[in-house]
């Protein structure tokens, strides 16, 4: 391709990078490219301030924020979050983890936001850092050159006009969209998960006093679990995440089975009573994907547009930032030292399956009676709960020390499942059943 005929030609606008969606991943990858002096073009299919779900954020945010320079706006939208609450029927009593009593102590808290104010502060962000911003504009096809150096992609706004634009690489940031896997049919459920969620935002809900105000809340409930995501502006994120046999059991709205679903877990329906919900819910299925490539010539794949995870850590804001800084040096090393591509590839590779691959051992098992007794009774023998605490607020990608305390944990999880075989056979039973049930179709909640 030749790049000087086409920057010339005022109908074919060229980049160096063109990234797809401006959800976290993508407007963080934008911003860092733009800063490196790259000429980026960012396009998202919607308008911000838009509503997505995912409002909790961890501890291993926080420096993120501070090195892409956003860290006073984030904390000017967001609920301090000090630790994570698990309540479980199974137990007497409750369980908080205190993010300070982490491995490493200089975390000690995250944020809660409301992602339409969060996502609008990086996106902002992106354009102020020297990004070309293009809200309401869909990506329709990407074609690649042959030899991977480069790519045109068609596009069309909002207003119905078409537009193409030339790009030496593309960023897939398009979260559940995951634009360019399916265009490569690189897209899978999660063979070892499967699970569906609903969700709504509530008034009025009952909160914890003082510093634990804005506590996440688990609840574990026989279906599966919820979240409780309390929010600067008085609101409270509420969400069912289940096994999709229960949503296939629906015969009333969307909104009375999600409300009669509450009337299951009734500590949540405590905190709950007198709340009122303040707008339609939301539903959604196939929760939980990979795509069997992170990259490849020309172009790399970023937060969900690579794989979704069970929320239940809300880890998804921090491993779509995280890999956007893994992304961004890739691809500054792609167009700057094409010899040393394959090298700086590998290297995010490794980043991106790092993340999915330690939560999910611990998303897996989390209905697990086992796994839910080592919850609600932590012990921090060989450094263990400080190591769990390290994994709960995202602290995996640095050089903390957790691993041989992680495998500790893990073989106490193996030992006792061993001890209780009966209990562990017939939860593993109910488990592949559960993972083996058609899920239900997928609604629309891209991150584009």
């Amino acid at each position: 391709m030749n790049w000087e005929t086409t920057a010339a030609n005022p109908a074919v606008p060229s980049c160096d990078v063109l990234v797809i969606g401006g959800g976290p991943a993508g407007s963080t990858a934008a911003a860092l490219l733009a800063e490196k002096g790259h000429r980026v073009t960012l396009l998202d299919k919607d308008r911000h301030p838009r509503f997505h779900i995912g409002e909790s954020l961890l501890p291993a945010n926080l420096p993120l924020f501070e090195r892409l320079g956003v860290a006073d706006q984030v904390r000017a939208i967001g609920m301090e979050k000090w630790g994570a609450e698990f309540v479980s029927p199974w137990h007497d009593q409750r369980q908080t983890f205190f993010f300070a009593r982490a491995w490493d102590k200089s975390m000690p808290h995250a944020y809660q936001v409301r992602r339409s104010d969060f996502d609008k502060v990086l996106i902002d962000n992106a354009a102020a850092k020297g990004a070309t911003v293009i809200e309401g504009c869909k990506v329709r096809a990407v074609d690649f050159q042959p030899d991977g150096s480069g790519a045109t992609v068609q596009a069309r706004h909002d207003d119905g006009r078409e537009e193409t634009f030339a790009a030496r690489f593309v960023v897939d940031a398009s979260g559940r969209d995951t634009f360019l896997a399916n265009r490569f049919q690189a897209k899978q459920r999660n063979p070892r998960h499967n699970s569906s969620a609903m969700y709504g935002h509530f008034r009025n809900a009952r909160r914890h006093e003082g510093q634990a105000a804005g506590h996440i809340t688990i609840f574990w409930f026989e279906h599966g679990w919820f979240w409780f995501i309390p929010l600067s502006d008085g609101a409270t994120s509420v969400g069912a995440t289940v096994w999709p046999y229960y949503m296939k059991t629906r015969q009333k709205s969307l909104t009375d089975f999600f409300l009669d679903t509450i009337q299951l877990c009734p500590a949540l329906a405590e905190r709950l009573q007198g709340a009122e919900l303040m707008a339609g819910v939301e539903a959604t299925g196939n929760f939980s994907y990979v795509t069997d490539r992170t990259h490849g010539p020309g172009y790399l794949l970023i937060g969900d547009a690579y794989a979704f995870i069970d929320p239940v850590f809300s880890s998804g804001v921090m491993l779509a930032m995280n890999g956007a800084f893994a992304g961004a040096e890739a691809v500054d090393t792609a167009l700057r030292e094409p010899a040393r591509t394959a090298q700086a590839m590998a290297a995010f590779d490794r980043v991106m399956k790092h993340g999915p691959k330690e939560f999910s051992w611990f998303i897996y098992r989390v209905t697990n009676p086992t796994m839910r007794d080592l919850f609600m009774a932590p012990s921090n023998k060989l450094r263990m709960e400080e190591a769990l605490l390290s994994v709960l607020a995202g602290d995996i990608f640095g050089r903390t020390p957790i691993w041989r305390s992680l495998l500790a944990f893990k073989a106490i999880y193996y030992l006792m499942s061993l001890r209780h075989l009966p209990r562990s056979l017939a939860a593993w039973r109910k488990r592949r059943m559960n993972i083996r049930y058609v899920e239900m179709p997928e609604s629309g909640v891209g991150g584009q």
